[in-house]
């Protein structure tokens, strides 16, 4: 690609937002960033990956951290803050690339090159392919979607103070259940080329 061009990629949990971030990063030939990005992190810091992928994407716990002369001793603020800096030494290298969550819609929010989508999807929908993807019970998988979102929604008020899912926050919010993930694909696709003129 000619021209520097990052999309991010909110969701719901069981949206297929990851699934639909992979698929576009495929078809722009661009580098795909989701939970790989811990790795990644985790490499340029010399972190034990094992150590820090459970606060991926996830609030602080205010009652077991502090801070003190603006550092934290948050291991969820201290992780968002090295994926926060690795997000902006990218797009700032001139990188292309897709990347899901960790409020980058917010963190790239000043540069011209950024396309920002929100995938929803249908209740019912959500709930079915958490059953199936995970191996879950109904009952479960209705508690995990609750949580995941709710971890989300406070992860991103905390390092925004905006609303979590607010369209006003994106280019353009999907409902990926209206038709399906490689149609919900075409138009992202179309939008991000004719955004960009590509």
């Amino acid at each position: 690609m000619d021209k520097q061009v990052i999309i991010t990629i909110g969701r719901e949990y069981g949206s297929g937002g990851h699934v639909i971030a992979q698929d576009i990063a495929k078809r722009f030939n661009v580098p795909y960033y989701n939970r790989n990005l811990i790795e990644e992190v985790a490499k340029q810091n010399n972190f034990d990956t094992d150590n820090i992928k459970d606060y991926d994407e996830s609030p602080r716990k205010y009652l077991f951290s502090r801070t003190v002369q603006g550092y934290s001793n948050s291991p969820e603020e201290i992780l968002a803050g090295l994926q926060f800096d690795f997000i902006k030494e990218k797009a700032a290298s001139g990188e292309s690339f897709v990347i899901v969550g960790r409020c980058a819609d917010y963190v790239l929010k000043d540069m011209d090159c950024v396309a920002s989508f929100f995938i929803v999807a249908d209740a019912e929908a959500k709930l079915q392919r958490t059953m199936e993807t995970k191996q879950l019970s109904q009952r479960d998988a209705e508690a995990t979607i609750k949580r995941h979102d709710r971890n989300r929604k406070t992860y991103y008020k905390d390092h925004t103070d905006m609303e979590w899912g607010n369209s006003k926050n994106y280019d353009m919010t999907i409902n990926s259940t209206v038709l399906g993930f490689k149609k919900t694909a075409d138009i992202i696709e179309d939008f991000v080329k004719t955004k960009f003129d590509l």
